[in-house]
């Protein structure tokens, strides 16, 4: 395990060093810019927050934050970026222009009860139920500093056309920002490009997605360069579109043989190109970024495409965990359809064990990934596949939606219902901490030099020793 741990820091200090020396801009490292972080990992090469806290303790602030949302709070120098949605108590139209009311609906004594969710059928899916409100989108900058309010946006008012999962929102995709514009989806209710100070440059109107069992929409948008892609994958007419980062202009657009899939895109930068590797049901596929070419694809995945795909450089790890089970280490220099190529595939695991909606983080050469969505973690060698943690239940987290986050040489897990527990990188489970505060997460944390950043359903907390 020591020759592992040696191994993993080495090829760690490297990575660093080479995006210390141009490949990443240092202020890149120094934030949290996008959905998993500088390295698109989950990892904050430079992060060192607190090992412990609880609702007295190693908290710098708590935020209320009206309506519901789930997507990574996006941090920026001192601004931290989050998207909601509010229900409001009217049916009407709205009225155009409009500032956000910064409440949630709170219906009086005499108003009409809404018919509760059906329950699912028998080892269904949850019944989903079609909204009936105007939800008001709502872009919100908070400063890190204090936790208040810098500014607010009403980016979009409306009813839903389709409703989300029980347990989701309308809110689910993570903004992203270059360090110029903060780049914000929300999926059908259209994409927003702002400038820092909350002025609106450019929105486009992607049209309505019908999504499997309208259990909801969340795939961020992905800024690289002067380009933005988003991914919309639905039950009809899928695609991948380029967008330019100024100006919100198609750039280039292609069709995708594809069902709902709600995976963000992972852009890799190689010597000779640059790719965007984009998950899905039916293939994991390598788009070439300048037009939107197919590079590569790979089949063998389990239906629900959600857990990001992630990468060393060399080889990029897809899984899928829901009706079926598959991980699959792709080198990123395939060419054409490797689906049948068993020797083109640098290894594959088809047994139990992989997520259903958390992503994978990779750190260093260890890549740690939950089961289904329990507090049951496994850790695998990155290179060969090899199996150092299999399935070591994660006490004090039951269920878990959020990502793992690491800083510092910890890993950071925090479940459904008010537990985050910190484990050791390593080969073998070490638990450090377990920390509880008084809300619920399924939103995905964000670290940033000394601070972690937690998104509840109530509330955003600023966690720090400092």
């Amino acid at each position: 395990m020591k020759t592992i741990a040696l191994t993993s820091c080495i090829l760690w200090l490297s990575a660093v060093a080479c995006a210390a020396d141009g490949e990443l801009p240092a202020d890149q490292l120094h934030n949290w810019a996008q959905w998993r972080g500088p390295l698109a990992n989950g990892v904050a090469p430079l992060g060192n927050p607190p090992l412990q806290w609880d609702e007295n303790t190693n908290i710098k602030w708590k935020a209320k934050i009206p309506g519901r949302g789930t997507g990574t709070p996006i941090v920026w120098g001192d601004q931290i970026f989050l998207t909601t949605a509010i229900e409001t108590d009217r049916t009407a139209e709205p009225v155009a222009g409009e500032k956000p009311v910064l409440e949630e609906k709170k219906p009086g004594p005499d108003a009409k009860k809404e018919a509760p969710d059906k329950p699912a059928a028998k080892g269904g899916p949850p019944r989903v139920q079609k909204p009936t409100h105007i939800y008001q989108f709502v872009v919100l900058c908070i400063d890190r500093r204090t936790g208040l309010v810098q500014w607010q946006h009403l980016a979009k008012e409306e009813v839903p056309h389709e409703g989300h999962h029980p347990d989701g929102s309308f809110a689910a995709a993570s903004a992203t920002t270059d360090g110029k514009r903060l780049y914000v989806s929300f999926g059908s209710r259209g994409v927003y490009c702002y400038d820092l100070q909350g002025h609106l440059k450019w929105s486009r109107d992607l049209g309505k997605m019908n999504v499997i069992f309208t259990f909801g929409e969340g795939t961020s948008p992905v800024v690289h360069g002067d380009s933005v892609f988003v991914n919309w994958d639905h039950q009809k007419g899928s695609f991948l579109i380029c967008l330019d980062a100024a100006t919100g202009e198609t750039k280039w657009k292609v069709d995708r043989d594809e069902t709902t899939t709600w995976a963000t895109p992972l852009v890799v930068e190689q010597k000779d190109r640059t790719q965007l590797v984009v998950h899905g049901v039916k293939r994991v596929r390598g788009y070439d970024m300048k037009n939107g070419d197919i590079l590569w694809e790979c089949g063998g995945q389990a239906p629900s495409a959600i857990p990001s795909p992630v990468t060393d450089g060399k080889l990029v790890f897809a899984m899928t965990g829901y009706m079926g089970n598959a991980l699959y280490a792709i080198p990123l220099d395939s060419t054409g359809d490797i689906t049948k190529s068993d020797d083109k595939v640098a290894w594959k695991r088809k047994q139990p064990g992989t997520s259903y909606v958390p992503s994978p983080i990779l750190y260093g050469d260890l890549l740690y990934f939950l089961a289904v969505n329990k507090g049951v973690v496994s850790c695998l060698n990155a290179t060969t596949g090899e199996v150092l943690i299999d399935r070591k239940r994660l006490e004090g987290i039951d269920n878990i939606y959020a990502s793992p986050v690491g800083a510092a040489d910890r890993i950071y897990f925090t479940g459904r219902e008010d537990t985050t527990v910190v484990i050791k990188r390593g080969g073998e489970l070490e638990i450090l901490a377990t920390n509880k505060l008084d809300d619920h997460f399924d939103g995905s944390a964000a670290i940033v030099g000394s601070q972690i950043f937690l998104r509840g359903n109530e509330n955003l907390y600023c966690i720090s020793a400092e």
